[in-house]
């Protein structure tokens, strides 16, 4: 196991515990969430060695990898990601015209192909070689990492780097936010979505909220937390957007994870309750965030 002495955000060596929390998904081990005492950034530590952490995505129920549909939660997932996907590529016009647009951890690639079909041209980054298989057979340029890419093309700069639940899960932190803040043009975004633990669901859930999917999600974010890390980086906060349906897909599985079995529409009720809420506080299950150079 790898232990951080310092916290990722703000360097601070004062932490404590706050949770431990099962992997439901793949080892059916405990990790444990420490809170940094200086700027409240939570972490999975101790976390894998960077050498193994790839043993704890080898699951079909990992459906980013994948693109299964087996089971009512998996196909409910393809329906929402089906009808945010178009939504998510309107979001980045908004901000910059047309261009050249990388998707880091692009998965199976079916957000890179609706940027394809939406004149985009797409380039993606993503270290599985199984998701690999299936995001080129969409006829996409993805390549297993940073380095791949720059011997491919070092002269490639991005109008958008996009991350979709990808942040939480980056060994080489530091390293990925210099090399987007070396990549992104002038006048280019940085579009980041990271599940939000100060949502209703994360603290109504506890150690059984989804999104916390330890080991795989080695940190835990709120917005403060967010803008300070990328602050570090030279980025600055331009906009922030909900995604509403997180609350409840999130919930069905927390469901399943606290009592061995889904009850859908006391999921329903729960994200639902979670959306609500957050109309006043913003802290809604999941949050993209838009940031741009500094």
């Amino acid at each position: 196991m790898k232990n951080l002495d310092t916290c990722p955000v703000c360097k601070s060596s004062s932490f404590k515990n706050s949770l431990v929390c099962k992997d439901y998904t793949v080892s059916q081990e405990s990790f444990n969430i420490v809170v940094c005492e200086a700027c409240g950034f939570n972490f999975t530590n101790p976390r894998p060695e960077d050498t193994i952490i790839g043993n704890y995505y080898k699951s079909e129920d990992y459906i980013s990898h994948s693109d299964t549909k087996k089971g009512l939660i998996s196909q409910l997932y393809h329906i929402v990601r089906n009808y945010t996907l178009n939504k998510k590529v309107n979001l980045i016009n908004h901000f910059v015209s047309r261009g050249t647009i990388l998707d880091y951890g692009c998965g199976t690639g079916m957000f890179l192909k609706t940027c394809l079909d939406n004149d985009w041209k797409c380039y993606g980054i993503e270290p599985d070689s199984d998701a690999i298989k299936l995001a080129t057979r969409k006829e996409l340029n993805v390549f297993q990492s940073k380095e791949l890419l720059n011997s491919f093309d070092s002269n490639l700069f991005f109008d958008a780097i996009t991350l979709w639940h990808v942040l939480e899960h980056v060994t080489d932190l530091d390293d990925t936010l210099n090399f987007f803040k070396s990549k992104l043009k002038t006048n280019g975004v940085l579009v980041i979505a990271v599940p939000n633990h100060k949502s209703f669901d994360a603290q109504l859930y506890k150690e059984h909220w989804a999104a916390y999917d330890v080991p795989r999600h080695l940190y835990h974010f709120h917005k403060e937390t967010v803008e300070k890390l990328l602050g570090n980086f030279g980025f600055t906060l331009v906009n922030t957007k909900p995604m509403r349906f997180d609350s409840f897909y999130v919930s069905m599985l927390s469901e399943k994870y606290k009592t061995g079995k889904i009850n859908y529409f006391k999921a329903f009720i729960n994200g639902l309750t979670s959306n609500l809420k957050a109309k006043s506080s913003a802290d809604y299950s999941s949050v993209i965030y838009v940031f741009k150079k500094k």
